[in-house]
């Protein structure tokens, strides 16, 4: 029996909830779960459905949106189906360190991220040994400040070739052109070493020792045009204290950037991700 979600966003309204439920009761989706919000700042809603398909119901996806395309239009609405039994296909961008991109293939490959991985690409050939354990193609566009803007076209050709449902930067230490990240809006997770208070620039870790402070964490957000200030998905932070080292800091780092990055790409691969204005809503 297959499993179907359906997200959706428009204008709050009233019998939303009502018509999408007499929808699926109507053409044999016995409803699992389902989570809705109407933020009354923006006066949009936001809904995901999870549903079986019966037996004698059992249609495709394509079917599914075309038979939801009047309701969709009567509510100008925002909507996709999707089949659990369906793999969301991620390409991954890293540049040396090894935790983010680490956990993500190993969860790919135990089954735990139901995901493909078409690729990898990186500014640096330090990640390709890692690449080759989990039989994923490797990349390697070097960057510098010359060659950058034709280096960033090979990229998003690769990008093209595959025709991925989600990009990731993990740990990716390049900062991408507004013209790409346009392209890439809503596609595209990154993950960001925050702290409180943040430190930026070279070695934040051991800014953060030096300052004395007592969390650490790290953010997964939508890549976009301001340099970490995309909608933020996740977030996770880890109490220290003053028997932590930089080194201990730096371990702890990596721990909560892995664990929030994960957690942003599930969310997304799930559609319970959705983007509303500057920030986001996310049903777990």
């Amino acid at each position: 029996m297959a499993r179907i979600t359906l997200s959706l966003s428009c204008k709050d309204q009233i019998g939303i909830v009502a018509k999408v439920a007499t929808f699926l009761s109507a053409n044999g989706g016995f409803i699992i779960e389902s989570a809705q919000f109407g933020d009354p700042d923006t006066g949009r809603f936001f809904m995901r459905t999870l549903f079986n398909e019966t037996n004698e119901n059992k249609r495709g996806v394509e079917e599914w949106e075309n038979a939801f395309s009047s309701i969709a239009q009567e509510f100008a609405m925002d909507f996709k189906f999707r089949s659990s039994e369906a793999k969301a296909k991620v390409v991954i961008l890293a540049s040396k360190a090894p935790h983010c991109l680490n956990q993500i293939l190993n969860l790919y490959s135990v089954g735990d991220l139901r995901i493909e991985v078409p690729a990898v690409i990186s500014n640096h050939d330090d990640l390709r040994a890692l690449c080759n354990f989990y039989h994923i193609p490797f990349y390697h566009l070097p960057m510098d400040k010359e060659g950058k803007a034709a280096q960033e076209e090979k990229l998003y050709a690769i990008i093209e070739r595959y025709q991925p449902d989600l990009v990731v930067l993990a740990r990716y230490m390049q900062i991408l052109s507004p013209g790409l990240t346009n392209k890439l809006y809503g596609k595209a997770i990154n993950i960001h070493h925050s702290f409180l208070p943040s430190f930026k620039g070279a070695k934040p870790y051991h800014q953060a020792y030096e300052k004395g402070v007592k969390l650490i964490g790290a953010t997964a957000h939508y890549v976009s045009d301001d340099l970490d200030e995309g909608p933020i998905i996740e977030q996770e932070v880890v109490r220290v204290d003053h028997n932590y080292t930089p080194e201990k800091l730096v371990q702890c780092g990596r721990d909560v950037e892995s664990l929030s990055l994960v957690r942003a790409i599930k969310y997304h691969i799930e559609d319970r991700v959705f983007i509303n204005g500057h920030k986001t809503v996310v049903f777990r």
